[in-house]
């Protein structure tokens, strides 16, 4: 009468193929079948769905109809379960079923249509029979009657006696109160309550039973529809039976052999990697152990590859297998563990290498030492061990300083060592020959010491640059491989097997097959370290107990330090190219850094020195010595370091600076008192004073060197020979020429100076200058020297000497010249205003021995008087003159310049007497007094070309005549 309701419907394929494909696509999307449990309790549960038995096709109907439970009558019957639990749900259309149509019944319309036209003729022709008898319909009135005594409320769909009010209705408390001695009367009226309901319930029953008898033929031919179909089932399960014998038998003839060939494949690689994976774990196992023992030898790089190989096959070969779990966190903690412990041995090596004796010849301390840590510090990604050597740099720095003054200090027994505790105090009780050895040892170590420097960082740059370099080629290989991966992909035939077992294709199972070998001896390069046990021989093959996810992990390359020490560069490096670089110019940075150092410590030493003076006290020679140890020193660190340190570079310029200043101040001290003590009377030339201007021959100003034993011998000279020239000097002048072949000399020693040294040497010529003038011309002499006068020999005397040093400018602005940055030329200008004032001061000289005879002209021509005798006093008196201002001045300046003075002063004394004979009256008439005052011009003009060097001189006296009618 009822089929199972789990049973879900079997769709029928029809013709159309959309329609099936439609099936397939939302079976996807079929919700499961609720399942329910049957309504016989007692009868057994259907554990298979696909298994029919005969409970599927019974129903106990009395149990349905009369369950009390329920609060409303369903129309369902055919449920597996039933009671207060059961819970109606919305049913979901099936997806089986397809959505019909007009279209649908097209076929089947037409098919019909002329079955109904035929239907339609044979009932006109034949009425239909009447089939429901007169009984059968008072049947129906009498049970339609019977209902409708039953109350309405029973009938209401809303049926609940969970309802107060339908309680109340149905059960009315009336029939159930036993108060006040009417317990009889209730007793009745509950009984009579209980059968009215009895009754109510037998005419629902019986209404029931007579419609089920009316539909008894339908029923009983579905119960005949159930037989025949399951004898339908029975022959298709034959059918079914016999089919899945002859596949078996065709599978175990044709197949099974095939199929377990290949379940005995997978069977036995499935066994291999069972075993590598074992011996995979077994070697994992020993990590710890392994570690301990690199690292008891300092193979840092060795354990952290370990570590790092060791991390990958936990992460992808051995992930999630229990025993490993803490492992990986162990090696985390050891790995950070290894990162301190190179950082710890970095910080010694670097205290044992910059603190071990420079008498050492070895540039680095055990290189590969070296080169393992820093490789190890740049896996860890720990960059800032350069901050570690740079401090260690700093250290050692001063360390050398001390040491080579307490070693100074030891081998001087004047210093007692137990008075004069402090080592700076020590340090300034030196001389200076002690103290400038002391100073060049520095140097010395510090050379040593940069060049040690030097050494170690070349061989970490060259690490830094393998790395560098490995991860370019890394980038490249990673291109090229790529590449060849995406041509290969192109080429691969895209058609595969269907699946036949565990989730595998057969072109897999047999790819695995022959892969396997292969897979294995790619793994040969993983999870080794340099101390790492072999495998066992026992395994399948030698490298399986490794991974393959590792193996282009320790692909190494090879490169050598300067030292020769080969670096092999793995490529799990997790810095950047701009990572390296910056590190690389970091080392770079860190010699300067280191040049710096040694510059300032040299710096502190000598401002300790200089507390008390004593460098600003030194004489030429000595500063001269210092300066250039300084600079070879300068120039040898940056040769060592590729770039030049500023800042002993600065502290000698402030002591050059010094040194100038106290250096100037001591010539033109001296020079003062020299001009102070200046007669202005000619002195004679010492030969060492002629070897000096000698020297200075050929443009080029150079110190002579002392001849001993041949200085004594020679007698000094008169006058100073210059390039053929005579020049009659004082002694003042020839310590100013020396004084300045000094400071041109200090310039060639010390070329930092040159600008601060032609600012002080125009200086003091300037000053000297200045200070003869005011001796001199302003007759400053006469109260500083005592002089009684200022004689035209000393004016004559002061102008050869100014004429000297005007001679030497130009070769002392060449000197300068060739020493100055051209940006700075334009302080030769301080020469040019120099000479220029030198030759206003000459002109000045040469006008006033004019401006003496001028005056002298004019005292004796303003009383002459044309009268007997001939010569005349007054022009006996002026030759006199004449022949005194000749013998001063002849043997002090040159014969051109004497000439020159004299046509000056002949002049000066044709005007005053041009002047003398307007105011006698006197005219060119030919007359007596024109004869006497022709025969006195006559005598002076005789007696003036008399004199030596003035025979060609052309006075031209006609032209003291005034011509007058």
């Amino acid at each position: 009468m009822a089929s199972s309701h789990s049973s879900s419907p079997v769709p029928q394929r029809s013709s159309s193929d959309v329609f099936f494909k439609k099936e397939v696509e939302s079976a996807k999307h079929i919700r499961p079948v609720q399942s329910l449990p049957d309504v016989c309790p007692k009868e057994p549960t259907v554990t298979d769905q696909h298994r029919w038995t005969i409970y599927h096709s019974k129903v106990n109907l009395p149990a349905a109809l009369n369950d009390p439970r329920l609060a409303k009558r369903e129309s369902d019957f055919f449920t597996k379960t039933w009671g207060l639990d059961f819970v109606d749900t919305e049913v979901i259309p099936s997806y089986y079923l397809p959505q019909i149509s007009k279209e649908h019944f097209t076929a089947y319309q037409q098919e019909i249509s002329q079955r109904e036209k035929i239907h339609e003729r044979c009932k006109n022709i034949c009425p239909p029979k009447d089939t429901f008898d007169r009984t059968l319909l008072h049947t129906h009135d009498k049970s339609r009657t019977d209902l409708d005594q039953v109350p309405k409320i029973f009938m209401k769909p809303d049926f609940a006696l969970d309802d107060s009010l339908t309680f109340n209705s149905v059960l009315p408390w009336s029939h159930f109160n036993t108060a006040g001695g009417k317990g009889n009367r209730d007793a009745a009226s509950s009984k009579l309550l209980q059968e009215k309901l009895s009754h109510y319930l037998d005419i629902v029953e019986v209404n029931i039973a007579h419609q089920i008898s009316l539909r008894s033929e339908a029923f009983f031919h579905a119960m005949t529809s159930q037989h025949e179909l399951q004898d339908y089932l029975k022959k298709t399960s034959q059918a079914v039976k016999m089919l899945r014998d002859k596949i078996a038998q065709i599978d175990k003839v044709m197949c099974e052999g095939s199929l377990q060939i290949l379940r005995l494949a997978l069977t036995r690689n499935n066994c291999v990697k069972v075993y590598n994976k074992l011996k995979l774990m077994a070697t994992v196992h020993q990590t710890q152990p392994t570690v301990q023992v690199l690292l008891s030898t300092s193979e840092f790089v060795g354990a952290l590859d370990l570590i790092a190989t060791t991390q990958e096959v936990l992460q992808q070969e051995l992930q999630g297998i229990h025993s490993f779990r803490h492992l990986g966190s162990q090696l985390c903690e050891l790995e950070k563990l290894i990162s301190k412990m190179m950082i710890a041995e970095f910080s010694t090596y670097s205290h044992s290498d910059l603190n071990r004796p420079l008498e050492d010849d070895s540039q680095v301390l055990e290189e590969e030492r070296l080169v393992s840590l820093v490789f190890g510090l740049l896996k860890q990604r720990k960059l800032n061990f350069l901050e570690i050597y740079g401090e260690e740099v700093i250290i050692t720095a001063k360390n050398i300083i001390k040491q080579c003054v307490i070693n100074k200090v030891s081998q001087i027994e004047e210093i007692d060592t137990d008075v004069v505790v402090k080592l700076a105090d020590q340090m300034r009780m030196l001389n200076f020959l002690q103290w400038f050895d002391l100073l060049k040892d520095i140097f010395s170590k510090f050379t040593i010491f940069l060049h040690r420097v030097k050494a170690t960082l070349n061989i970490i740059h060259s690490v830094v640059l393998s790395v560098l370099d490995k991860n370019q080629r890394t980038r490249e290989l990673e291109e090229i491989s790529q590449q060849k991966n995406a041509a290969k992909d192109n080429s691969l035939d895209t058609e595969v097997a269907y699946l036949i077992h565990e989730g595998m294709f057969i072109s897999d199972a047999f790819n695995e097959g022959e892969l396997a070998p292969v897979a294995v001896d790619t793994t040969s390069q993983r999870n080794a370290s340099p101390n790492s046990e072999p495998c066992s021989s026992d395994s399948v093959s030698e490298p399986e107990c490794t991974t393959d996810s590792s193996s282009s992990k320790e692909q190494t390359s090879s490169s050598a330090t300067p030292g020769g020490v080969d670096i092999m560069v793995s490529e799990d490096m997790k810095l950047t190219d701009m990572e390296l670089g910056k590190l690389a110019n970091n080392i770079q940075e860190l010699l300067y850094s280191a040049s710096d150092i040694c510059h300032d410590r040299a710096v502190k030493f000598l401002m300790a020195r200089a507390k008390d003076g004593f460098l600003e006290k030194l004489n030429s020679i000595e500063f001269i010595t210092l300066s250039r140890l300084m600079e070879t020193f300068i120039l040898d660190t940056e040769q060592i370091c590729g770039r030049k340190s500023m800042s002993l570079l600065g502290a000698l310029q402030g002591q050059a600076n010094k040194f100038v200043n106290r250096f100037h101040e001591e010539r033109k001290t001296k020079l003062s008192l020299l001009l102070d003590n200046e007669r202005w009377k000619q002195a004679d030339v010492p030969a060492e004073f002629q070897d000096l201007v000698d020297s200075i021959s050929g443009g080029k100003i150079a110190l002579p060197e002392k001849k001993s034993g041949t200085t004594e011998e020679r007698k000094p000279a008169e006058v100073l020979i210059v390039e053929g020239q005579q020049y009659a000097v004082v002694g003042t002048v020839l310590l100013l020429i020396r004084i300045i072949l000094e400071y041109c000399q200090c310039v060639d020693n010390i070329p930092s100076v040159t600008t601060d040294m032609l600012t002080r040497l125009s200086d003091l010529l300037k000053y000297f200058n200045s200070r003869s003038c005011q001796l001199v011309l302003g007759a400053g002499a006469l109260q500083v020297v005592g002089l009684k006068t200022i004689t035209t020999k000393n004016l004559a005397l002061a102008s050869r000497c100014l004429q000297l040093i005007v001679h030497y400018i130009p070769v002392i602005r060449g000197h300068f010249e060739a020493r100055l940055p051209p940006k700075q030329y334009n302080m030769l200008r301080h020469f040019d205003h120099i000479t220029k004032d030198y030759h206003d001061h000459i002109a000045e000289i040469s006008a006033k021995l004019v401006a003496i005879m001028d005056s002298l002209f004019d005292k004796l021509l303003s009383k002459y008087e044309v009268k007997a005798p001939v010569p005349s006093a007054c022009f006996r008196n002026i030759c006199k003159q004449m022949a005194k201002m000749h013998e001063a001045i002849f043997d002090l300046l040159p014969e051109e310049q004497t000439q020159t003075l004299f046509l000056r002063i002949n002049a000066s004394y044709k005007l005053h007497l041009k002047k003398q004979l307007c105011h006698l009256n006197v005219i060119n008439d030919g007359g007596p007094q024109n004869g006497l005052v022709t025969a006195d011009v006559a005598f002076y003009t005789g007696n003036l070309q008399a004199l030596k060097g003035l025979k060609d001189l052309d006075l031209n006296m006609a032209e003291i005549w005034e011509q007058k009618r």
